[in-house]
């Protein structure tokens, strides 16, 4: 298929290496009712997440177009992806006009590298048990925008679990890294302890749901609202990932 995607990777500071413009990114994932979508935006997220994988009980089946081409640019709308082929992701990213993807299977690097000459977004989602996990990333490298750090489980993400933070030390790449995997409303405290060159977001599901696919608008907001306070350096020397 013959791609033509306008090139949007200059229109942020996707690659800060505090995140995007020194402070924390947020992507709010699962989404799919147009109204909880329109709240949403309000918040100003950096991405929302629209998942196009039909086990999951957040499945994008049949977003509301209009919905999506009323949100504003500054939010990067990212279709996430399970092992789908790349003729079926650009179908489905022309579609609903998408600017990025999020691979969260077993793709491989040359699926990576394709979607990202389009001029797309492209993350890659890796599942994360113990700091062996981080070496497949290698693979990766250049390939992807960012990687996305998930608890590895039988499924593919939405567990609502997650891994022991303090093992992002060992993650010596050179991506930007977005952290998920069983945030919960409680863990603002604790993401903002995280000091880590390459921490640059973090993805927000399940734990801020009334129910799959319908966001609480109001504990996003505060959510939001504590953890973009603007980041201080990183300590010399060495990095902090919490106690």
């Amino acid at each position: 298929m013959n791609v033509n995607i306008k090139n949007i990777q200059d229109e942020t500071n996707f690659n800060s290496p505090l995140g995007v413009g020194g402070r924390l990114g947020a992507k709010i994932c699962g989404m799919k009712f147009p109204e909880n979508i329109r709240s949403i935006a309000d918040l100003q997220p950096d991405f929302m997440g629209f998942i196009f994988y039909p086990k999951s009980p957040r499945y994008a089946e049949s977003l509301d177009i209009n919905t999506l081409n009323s949100l504003p640019k500054s939010i990067k709308k990212i279709g996430v992806f399970v092992n789908e082929d790349l003729e079926s992701i650009l179908t489905l990213v022309f579609k609903y006009n998408l600017d990025g993807v999020q691979l969260h299977g077993s793709e491989n690097m040359e699926i990576c590298r394709k979607l990202k000459d389009t001029g797309l977004l492209v993350l890659k989602a890796f599942p994360i048990a113990d700091a062996y996990n981080f070496k497949v990333t290698k693979n990766y490298e250049g390939a992807c925008d960012y990687f996305l750090f998930d608890t590895k489980t039988e499924a593919y993400g939405g567990s609502g679990v997650k891994f022991d933070w303090s093992i992002l030390n060992e993650y010596k790449g050179e991506t930007p890294f977005l952290l998920s995997g069983g945030i919960a409303a409680d863990d603002s405290e604790a993401i903002l302890k995280i000091e880590h060159p390459k921490f640059a977001g973090i993805d927000l599901n399940s734990k801020f749901e009334v129910s799959p696919g319908l966001k609480n608008v109001e504990v996003l907001r505060q959510f939001i609202k504590e953890i973009r306070l603007p980041l201080p350096p990183p300590a010399y020397g060495g990095i902090n990932c919490g106690e």
